[in-house]
């Protein structure tokens, strides 16, 4: 026996072992503590662990010889090498990277009559499952799922971050896991448009709407995003250097690219179909669809509704910005350390503003409609709004501009050139968007045809009804002869 001193496990060093190599040694370890630890000799620690008195004797010497890592099983010389031909290796990974897929099953029936051919010792279905396992995953979803999912699962991207705020804005389209009620009282999927700061992550403007992204909401979402807010605790605004995007019709349009022109703003598109450009504000659309919608009557859950919709565009607009200003804005975020709102704000500065809302108006929204200034104001969507500029316009042609979502409030010009901002004197102390006026039409139809459906329900109740007139069962009705001929040719014989 050697007379090495007994190596304290706590810091012997096993780590060239692995971890199953690791365990068993452990494993054994334990079983000779007694004895080595305690000088209980080995002839009772077989008894009382029920283990044979030679297999101790042998781990006793060999820890007394190496310490722990002496316990573990010894390697085979061949351990992971394959005893099956390399051309035989060769085709199983062959197959396995081929279209269309095949299971290892398919493969070890294929493979055992070819290798039955080939005069080679047919594998087993083990060996051939272990050799489809070890291929790597970028080659397998290279193979099978096309370079573009290769390249979203395992290609190296450029994590970045804007030097400072308003440098760089991205914004994005995501369609929301909630059903809302549209002006019609039909459940309809919303869709939300953001554009996010890249350098604070802060939130610059927002827009919900139902149908299909256009150039509209694009607009009044940078509308938003580019102007002060009313809200004191909402203060990002400013005009960007650089505004990420990606290839949708709606930001490619001509009316952005005057927009991007006409401010000064860098366009940047990124790739078909590379979300990677884009990963803020896209992880952002999954913090919302997991943290606000949730909480909301309407949310969809794996494409069904948890819960009966009932909200209104309006009130789920009003949702979102709420948790835009109040808790996502000030809320610290993992990856800078500090709140959006904070980060933005930084040390104090001043961003770049366009000369007038009126000015960015006639640059971003353009919805448009063509109003004559009539003497008690201008009628638009049955609300009138007057302003005292337009006294000397009556009976001028006029264009007005607004805010789908707040139509309150419109602007005036007259060929081309602003006169005045025109509000609704009996709802200037509110918000009304347009979708709010269509719903109240709307249920105010349903009202009118519900009235009528019962009104004409008592005469039916109380009035009877004219019976059809009684047909001979297979014979036509008989037409009565005219009393007067005018014609020879129309007497009958």
């Amino acid at each position: 026996m050697s007379n090495r001193p007994l190596i304290d496990p706590l810091t012997d060093s096993l780590a060239d072992l692995t971890e199953a190599e690791r365990s068993d040694a452990m494993r054994r370890f334990e079983a000779i503590r007694p004895h080595v630890l305690h000088g209980v000799s080995l002839a009772e620690v077989a008894r009382n662990g029920g283990l044979p008195l030679r297999s101790l004797q042998r781990w006793s010497a060999r820890y007394r010889a190496a310490g722990i890592s002496g316990l573990a099983r010894c390697r085979r010389s061949d351990t992971g090498k394959r005893r099956l031909d390399s051309d035989l290796v060769a085709v199983i990974e062959g197959l396995a990277l081929g279209k269309p897929r095949l299971s290892a099953a398919a493969i070890h029936r294929r493979i055992s009559a070819m290798a039955a051919a080939q005069a080679w010792p047919v594998p087993s279905y083990a060996a051939v499952y272990e050799i489809t396992r070890a291929l790597e995953p970028a080659l397998i979803t290279l193979a099978h799922d096309g370079p573009t999912a290769y390249r979203d699962r395992f290609e190296l991207i450029h994590r970045h971050r804007a030097e400072r705020p308003n440098a760089i804005w991205q914004a994005d389209h995501t369609q929301l896991d909630i059903l809302v009620l549209d002006a019609g009282g039909t459940p309809a999927r919303p869709w939300l448009t953001l554009v996010l700061d890249d350098h604070s992550r802060a939130i610059a403007g927002y827009c919900v709407f139902v149908g299909a992204p256009t150039a509209l909401q694009t607009s009044l979402a940078l509308r938003q995003a580019i102007w002060r807010k009313t809200d004191p605790a909402w203060p990002i605004c400013g005009v960007p250097d650089i505004l990420h995007v990606d290839h949708g019709s709606d930001f490619t349009s001509r009316h952005l690219e005057q927009v991007a022109a006409d401010l000064r703003i860098e366009l940047v598109f990124s790739g078909v179909a590379r979300p990677q450009g884009r990963g803020k504000v896209e992880r952002l659309f999954g913090t919302l669809n997991t943290e606000l919608l949730p909480e909301l009557p309407g949310h969809l859950v794996e494409g069904r509704p948890a819960s009966v919709p009932v909200l209104s565009l309006s009130q789920l607009d009003a949702a979102v910005g709420a948790y835009i200003i109040h808790t996502y804005n000030l809320r610290e975020h993992s990856e800078i350390g500090a709140s959006p709102r904070d980060a933005w704000i930084a040390d104090g500065w001043m961003p770049r503003m366009p000369d007038s809302l009126e000015a960015l108006d006639l640059l971003l929204v353009s919805v448009a409609a063509s109003r004559r200034v009539r003497r008690d104001g201008i009628h638009f969507q049955g609300l009138r709004y007057m302003d005292p500029t337009l006294a000397v316009y009556v009976g001028e042609a006029v264009t007005i501009r607004y805010d789908p979502r707040d139509i309150t409030e419109i602007r005036v010009f007259h060929r081309d050139r602003f006169l005045c901002r025109a509000v609704s004197p009996e709802h200037a102390d509110r918000t009304i968007s347009l979708k709010d006026i269509e719903q109240a039409r709307t249920a105010r139809r349903r009202a009118l045809r519900a009235d009528i459906a019962t009104r004409t329900a008592k005469v039916a109740a109380f009035l009877p009804q004219p019976q059809p007139a009684q047909q001979t069962c297979g014979k036509p009705p008989v037409r009565p002869k005219p009393k007067l001929s005018l014609y020879k040719e129309d007497r009958r014989p």
